[in-house]
């Protein structure tokens, strides 16, 4: 594992998160080579037409099913059911989106790239931003300071950007984790802000026109009959609704993938096989979960092979983890609410980086510093001198003095806590 430096805590000298480099993953010569060729003789990257039509059809139809919803009830606060209802069928058109930004719904690239285009404008996201972000994400998944999934905005997913907040972001990454699903409810707001500020941009913006286009025409077909129809505060209510559930359901699709898992390095040179599977996450739950995540849930064969259509992933999913179990490489899956469990988890334990400095363990008697148990996780003896066991209100993992140890803070008059370390 490498490090990288953080700003100082007082007293405690520099935080060093370990970051997994190229030596961490021995390369695996042809590996990407083996399994391709066995998912491409599998027939497993062929297109799927009546699959996607089918989709599309249901999709229109329950779109049909909530504009006759909106109609009969008028003047009703039961509105809002019809706002989640949009909220939730947005959200599947975004899964179209990523498919045909992927290649996987048209047999032509062009085709997909304007039928992209055409559902991410539909839904008020601009194609042009998100297909540049995610391509990037794809070439260097949890890379830091290539894949942008993981910069910082608003919550921190490294423990650099979360020792350098400040002011409110300080106080929100402090306890990010717990915060992240109510966080959620602003993320279509800000979906369609940074597409927005892409698109007025100065820089070169390939179909910028078309797309400030579709999403003009969107806004004015879903929000003018909300305003005309209803009283302005139900009208205001209505978007609230809609823009929460879109933002909920897109960030809980998406986060469970990669948070959490390996970070590595930005200088690490690994193969294409190695990273695309040690940083990918899959979800549990066959069908009823491809069709909830729109195929997000094999996260592990979406990144290795990023064109093959969503019904083919299951069975392609049987080939990679024989590879990866031939291979000994770790084939990560958990179910979908243990996954959210590890990035509330993870993201707190990033937050740790923008907490209040811990005093000098040396010299004060509140905090104290323990290597790891023999398991290499956290420590969880009291104080050698005087056996008392410490309560644990907050701990990180750190290098000090060139060691690694767990910093913990805690409670006075529970024993005389001291530095202790190899």
């Amino acid at each position: 594992m490498t490090s990288s430096t953080l700003p100082a805590l007082d007293g405690l000298g520099p935080l060093r998160p370990t970051r997994a480099k190229a030596s961490d993953f021995p390369p695996i010569a042809k590996a990407y080579t083996r399994v391709s060729e066995v998912v491409r003789e599998s027939g497993l990257l062929r297109r799927a037409p009546v699959f996607y039509a089918f989709t599309g059809a249901m999709i229109l139809l329950a779109l049909g099913g909530a504009v006759t919803g909106f109609v009969l009830l008028g003047d009703s606060w039961f509105q809002l059911l019809i706002a989640a209802a949009t909220g939730l069928i947005f959200t599947q058109i975004a899964f179209l989106a990523h498919e045909a930004a992927h290649r996987q719904i048209l047999k032509l690239g062009p085709a997909n790239d304007r039928l992209a285009r055409i559902l991410a404008g539909s839904i008020g996201m601009s194609y042009s931003w998100w297909d540049s972000k995610h391509s990037r994400h794809h070439s260097n998944p949890n890379r830091v300071g290539k894949d942008p999934d993981i910069e910082v905005d608003t919550i921190s997913f490294i423990e650099e950007d979360a020792a350098q907040a400040t002011g409110l972001r300080r106080l929100l990454t402090r306890k990010q984790g717990w915060l992240f699903f109510p966080l959620l409810t602003l993320e279509g707001l800000n979906l369609h802000f940074h597409s927005l500020r892409h698109l007025l941009s100065r820089e070169p913006v390939k179909g910028r026109w078309t797309e400030l286009s579709i999403i003009a025409a969107r806004f004015v077909l879903c929000y003018a009959p909300v305003f005309l129809f209803l009283p302005l505060g139900m009208a205001f209510a209505f978007i609230g609704v809609q823009l929460a559930v879109f933002g909920v359901y897109m960030g809980a699709s998406f986060a469970p993938n990669h948070k959490g898992m390996p970070v590595i390095a930005h200088d690490a040179k690994l193969d294409f096989f190695t990273k695309q599977v040690r940083t990918s996450r899959n979800i549990r739950g066959g069908w009823w979960a491809t069709i909830l995540m729109g195929g997000l849930n094999y996260q592990v064969e979406h990144h290795l092979f990023p064109s093959m259509a969503r019904p083919h992933l299951a069975k392609a999913r049987e080939i990679v983890r024989e590879h990866c179990r031939t291979l000994d490489v770790p084939y990560t899956e958990t179910s979908l609410f243990r996954s959210y469990a590890i990035v509330i988890d993870y993201l707190n334990r990033v937050g740790l980086a923008a907490r209040d400095p811990f005093e000098c363990p040396i010299t004060a008697q509140d905090c104290l510093l323990y290597p790891p148990d023999a398991a290499g996780g956290i420590p969880s003896r009291g104080d050698p001198s005087s056996g008392d066991r410490p309560r644990l209100v907050a701990r990180a993992r750190v290098e000090y003095l060139g060691k690694v140890v767990y910093v913990v803070r805690g409670v006075r008059g529970r024993g005389d806590f001291r530095a202790s370390g190899e």
